[in-house]
């Protein structure tokens, strides 16, 4: 399967697609880059007007939320939520959570005016049910439900840190400029 057919199966919520990306450890550099263009889409796409920053700074900050909520996600479902049958690595888990970031791409659209923050919020929630989709296929989890809450688990916490980070980030910039 190629790249496009990965990133429009993972799209299209489809569990076979997160089961062969699971299985393939070449798919990696191709789970970090859709990672790298939903975070570079949720940049531009966010508007100044909800986060007044740097495009940049908006960027960095989508990424680090996915590391935090990507590193959190492994926590919680295989040390603390596990199935009998859960086995993943971590590879495993980024690569499958990696894809589930590709409606994000979407994101690009947000600062579009009138329809840009309804189509930022669409896809955000669209990639919500993708990683529920890529937990439960990665982490081999017989419950969606299961799958639910460590997905939501991990996304509260993650948000948090990383508003707390782009808090620290934009005092900084604001302390640092002329």
């Amino acid at each position: 399967m190629t790249f496009r057919q990965r990133a429009i199966g993972a799209a299209k919520l489809d569990p076979a697609v997160f089961e062969e990306i699971e299985a393939d450890r070449h798919a990696t550099r191709q789970a970090l880059a859709v990672v790298v263009l939903s975070s570079a889409a949720a940049g531009i796409g966010l508007s100044s007007s909800v986060y007044d920053a740097p495009v940049l700074t908006r960027v960095v900050l989508a990424l680090l939320l996915w590391v935090f909520w990507a590193a959190l996600t492994y926590a919680i479902g295989v040390y603390l939520t596990p199935e009998p049958q859960t086995e993943a690595d971590i590879g495993e888990l980024l690569r499958t959570i990696g894809f589930a970031a590709a409606p994000g791409a979407l994101r690009v659209f947000g600062f579009v005016p009138i329809v840009g923050p309804t189509v930022y919020a669409i896809a955000t929630v669209w990639m919500l049910v993708a990683m529920v989709i890529a937990i439960r296929q990665a982490l081999d989890y017989k419950s969606t439900a299961r799958a639910v809450v460590v997905c939501l688990i991990a996304w509260v916490i993650a948000v948090a840190m990383s508003a707390l980070i782009g808090g620290l980030l934009f005092v900084l910039v604001e302390e640092l400029s002329p």
